[in-house]
């Protein structure tokens, strides 16, 4: 029996494969990454498929692998990364001809998906999911206001609704006019009120009791 035709194999080579095909997505590897990923994962469909169905199972996890990068340069909230992963998963798995090969060749998957991160660490991270994550935090030490620095000084003083709060409505503070929005609640016009948080430029306010 050769090394290819044991079951265990699977996990090796699609663990290579998903790991160099998502390191290419997540950093800039000059396409070397990929090239590596392609010939890992043609290896083990070729070993396992028949002719008539490799074209339609390499189909599959091909979408799925577009999807992932749909996902991290438009869309931007996992939905389709996730409906790409579920489909690289069942592609691996319908290739393989039994279940315990199809459960290695699926473990191969989600441990290169996961080991792909580690390449974050030595390489150029691709300008992908940026919208989705904040790498850094937006603190003032770093140089960043993270809320109107007026409206900071807000907190504890009391002024007068203008309008009904439904929950958002216009209140007057010190003679200057802001948009606040109640806890939650419906705040009658003419209602005097205090300002108890400020979350950037959103003025939280509360009813002063009687």
């Amino acid at each position: 029996m050769g090394i290819l035709e044991l079951e265990w194999i699977g996990v090796l080579i699609t663990g290579l494969g998903t790991l160099f095909l998502f390191g290419e997505i997540l950093v800039n590897a000059r396409g070397i990454f990929g090239l590596l990923g392609v010939g890992f994962m043609t290896i083990y469909f070729t070993i396992y498929m028949e002719p008539n169905s490799l074209l339609l199972i390499i189909a599959i996890y091909i979408i799925g692998l577009l999807l992932i990068v749909i996902d991290g340069k438009v869309v931007n909230d996992g939905t389709l990364a996730t409906l790409g992963a579920a489909s690289m998963l069942l592609a691996v798995g319908l290739a393989a001809d039994s279940l315990v090969a199809g459960l290695y060749a699926v473990i191969g998957v989600i441990i290169g998906g996961a080991a792909s991160f580690l390449f974050l660490k030595a390489f150029k991270q691709r300008d992908m999911w940026s919208k989705l994550t904040l790498r850094d935090q937006l603190t003032k030490e770093l140089g960043y206001i993270s809320m109107n620095t007026e409206y900071e000084q807000l907190i504890g003083q009391k002024g007068v609704t203008l309008n009904d709060l439904r929950p958002v409505g216009t209140v007057r503070i010190d003679s200057q006019d802001y948009s606040a929005v109640s806890n939650g609640q419906w705040v009658e016009k003419d209602t005097e009120i205090e300002v108890v948080a400020v979350d950037g430029t959103k003025i939280l306010v509360e009813k002063v009791s009687d």
